[in-house]
Formats: structure tokens, C-alpha cells, sequence
């Protein structure tokens, strides 16, 4: 008979814990967390769905459909337009190092690209999985997701000593949640994800298999657009100076992939620096565009018989944060550039920003281009160095130091 009241009271506790133990059952599917990341809706069988009547869904969805919204007027339809303006004939792959998380110029620069490699220092981080937070975990997880698109989403380009503070571990941290918010928030679906990691042959592996030493590891999503068509997202965290890339398979995993279209924005000017110039040789070798600003590939070390150059925008020079960056050359190129009508970069007001579009000329075929614009040939010969122009910004509020 005592046993009774001890069985009455282990049946109420499974009671009470039903609905908890049968919703840490359920499996959203990527795609449906991406949206629910980003603030819109996932489909209605979606386990993520009865979440979204939560107030803080419900704000968080508020302050994403007025952030993108914006950000679409500001400066993504500016760029689609431009890009499809002035790259005829992009390449299958896009290469996007010193990224951080960064798919949202990726698509807007590249958006006919079938396969996105992008890479930073930023961890991956683990899958997201709504499903397993408490339910007093959803209001934290999204305040996170939007703390670290703040600088994105004002400036163009993530802060990266901010970032190291907001991508911390636990179900939501890294580098996935904020891919999965620019996929969804892009008009992408997505279909799959996995974990992997890169050994020094750059062959892929599974995360579960036990990872090689300097392993680059990373996440491959596959995705697709409003055409239907498969597309695939590689990120990688990996470190892009000389002894690290020469140590991890990243450029060998990027070999087969290549020629491709890179874009460098807000590099911290590291590619101007001795200790990148095996990342630098290798997009000059294996690049048949390249969309920069002066923070990217010097222009010195471009090589004249190789490239066709098309100068957008204005040149200013650097921050005073990167003091010694001043391009003579880069100065006389733009002389002559077209105008521009979105900002980019540390530059990132409109009409300060400036644009550079390398097209590599086909060995075979002297005259072949990719971009429809009409290009200065070559960089002028250096004249007398003048004063360089004054920071119209004044102190920089935000950069993004990589490395």
C-alpha cells in the first residue's frame, strides 16, 4: 500500500514532463530554424512554429523585417544591380577570404555562383538547435543573433574583436546561426548541413571522424535559390597567414574549385603585409575577378599584362587606424573611376566608398573580359608623392582586425 503515493507521484512528474520530453523529441529541419533565426516564419508543421508566439520572437521578427528591409534599399539591390551590370560571365565558384560569416555581400556581389567558399578565423560553432533550449533560452539566443549582425548590418562588414565576445559556445554560438540568418533572410532555402573538417591534402571529412592536427574546420550547406537549383556553402575557420594556410589542405580543398570570383572587403589591409603572401599569391593565380576595395590586394602587386582594371567610386585612403596603407597609385587609378552609389568598407558612407574590379584577361584571347565596363588598362606610373587626403571620418568607430 505504501507504494501507491510513490507511484502516483513518479506518474504526475512523467505528466508534467510529457510535453517537455516529447518536444525535445522533435527535429526542426535546418531550414525552418534558419527562418526562425531570422525572424520569419517556418513552416506551419514546423515544431519551431508555436515558439514564434513568444513576444520576444515576435520583437525580434520586428527588428529584422526593419533592418533588412533598410539594408536591402541601401545597399544589397545597389550592389545586385552593379554586379550584374559589370560581370558578363561570372565563374561557378566565389572565393571570400577574411569573410567571417559574411553571405550576404557573397550572394549580393556573386549571386549566380553555384558553390560560396568563405573563410575567417571565426569557429563554426555547433549546429543550431532551437528545439533543446529552455524555454527561458529563446529571448538570450536571439538577443545574441542580433548583437552580432549589429556592426554588419549598419557598417557592411563584422567587428571581429566584438565578434570573439558575442560567438560563444552552447547550442546557439559561432559562426552557423548567422549563416543561417543571411540564407533565410536572402530568399534561400535551406536543405542540409553537416559538420566537417580538411586534412593537409585538403580532402573532406566528417566531424565525427577524429580531426588531423591544423585541421581546417568548417560546415558545408547545401542551399537553393528561387531558381531551384542546388547550390552549396563551404565556411571555413582557418587561419589565412602564411605558416597556417601552408600547414591546413584550405588552398589544396580550393584548388579544384578554381578559377573562381573573389571578393576582399575589410581585411585589415593583411594582404599588403609579408605574413600573407601565400593567400595573396594564390587568389592573384586563381582568380578570374576580383572585387575589392583598397583594403584587398595591393595594386602594385597586380600584375598590368594580366589584369584590366575598373576603378568605382572614391579613393580616400585608410582610416587612421591603418596608418602607412596610402596607395599612390590607387589614388591615380581612381582618378579616372566611375561613380558608385553604395557604400562598402571601412569607407562605408555612399560617395566615400571605393570599388575595385580586377578582371584577369585570358592568356589565349588578349581582349577577353568578364565585365561589360569600359577598363583603365594598367595603373599609371608612379608620380611625385603628395600629401595624402584627411580622414574625412574622423577616428574609426569600427574595423575588423582578423588576425
Amino acid at each position: 500500500m505504501r507504494r501507491v503515493p510513490k507511484i502516483a507521484a513518479l506518474v504526475a512528474i512523467l505528466l508534467l514532463a510529457g510535453p517537455a520530453l516529447a518536444r525535445a523529441a522533435e527535429i526542426a529541419s535546418a531550414n525552418d530554424t534558419a527562418r526562425f533565426l531570422a525572424g520569419m516564419q517556418p513552416s506551419a508543421g514546423s515544431p519551431l512554429a508555436p515558439l514564434t508566439e513568444d513576444p520576444a520572437w515576435q520583437r525580434h521578427a520586428r527588428f529584422f523585417d526593419r533592418a533588412f528591409a533598410e539594408l536591402e534599399r541601401r545597399q544589397l539591390s545597389r550592389i545586385s544591380a552593379w554586379s550584374q551590370l559589370h560581370l558578363a560571365a561570372p565563374r561557378p565558384t566565389m572565393f571570400y577570404m577574411f569573410s567571417g560569416p559574411d553571405f550576404l555581400y557573397a550572394d549580393a556581389f556573386y549571386s549566380k555562383a553555384s558553390t560560396y567558399v568563405l573563410s575567417a578565423l571565426e569557429p563554426t560553432g555547433p549546429i543550431p538547435d532551437v528545439i533543446k533550449l529552455p524555454r527561458d533560452g529563446i529571448r538570450p539566443a536571439l538577443s545574441f543573433v542580433e548583437q552580432s549582425l549589429e556592426s554588419i548590418l549598419s557598417f557592411s562588414f563584422f567587428i571581429t574583436k566584438q565578434m570573439k565576445d558575442d560567438l560563444r559556445t552552447g547550442e546557439i554560438g559561432g559562426t552557423l546561426p548567422i549563416l543561417y540568418v543571411f540564407l533565410a533572410r536572402s530568399g534561400k532555402t535551406v536543405r542540409d548541413v553537416s559538420l566537417i573538417w580538411l586534412d593537409d591534402k585538403g580532402a573532406v571529412h566528417a566531424a565525427n571522424e577524429p580531426p588531423a592536427p591544423n585541421a581546417a574546420r568548417g560546415t558545408r550547406i547545401t542551399f537553393a535559390a528561387d531558381d531551384g537549383a542546388e547550390r552549396t556553402l563551404y565556411y571555413f575557420s582557418t587561419d589565412l597567414s602564411n605558416p597556417g594556410v601552408r600547414s591546413s589542405g584550405f588552398l589544396k580543398f580550393c584548388e579544384p574549385l578554381a578559377p573562381g570570383n573573389s571578393l576582399i572587403k575589410s581585411a585589415s589591409y593583411l594582404l599588403h603585409a609579408g605574413n600573407f603572401t601565400t593567400t595573396r599569391d594564390w587568389l592573384l593565380a586563381n582568380s578570374s575577378t576580383i572585387i575589392q576595395d583598397d583594403s584587398g590586394i595591393p595594386l602594385a602587386r597586380y600584375d598590368p599584362r594580366k589584369w584590366r582594371f575598373f576603378p568605382f567610386g572614391r579613393y580616400l585612403g585608410p582610416i587612421d587606424k591603418f596608418p602607412g596603407r596610402y596607395q599612390e597609385r590607387y589614388a591615380e587609378l581612381f582618378e579616372r573611376s566611375q561613380p558608385l552609389d553604395f557604400g562598402i568598407g571601412y569607407r562605408w558612407r555612399t560617395f566615400e566608398s571605393n570599388v575595385l574590379l580586377a578582371v584577369r584577361v585570358a592568356p589565349d584571347d588578349p581582349g577577353h573580359s568578364e565585365a561589360t565596363a569600359e577598363p583603365v588598362q594598367q595603373a599609371p606610373p608612379p608620380r611625385p608623392r603628395r600629401p595624402r587626403p584627411p580622414d574625412l571620418l574622423g577616428p574609426p568607430r569600427y574595423f575588423w582586425f582578423p588576425y
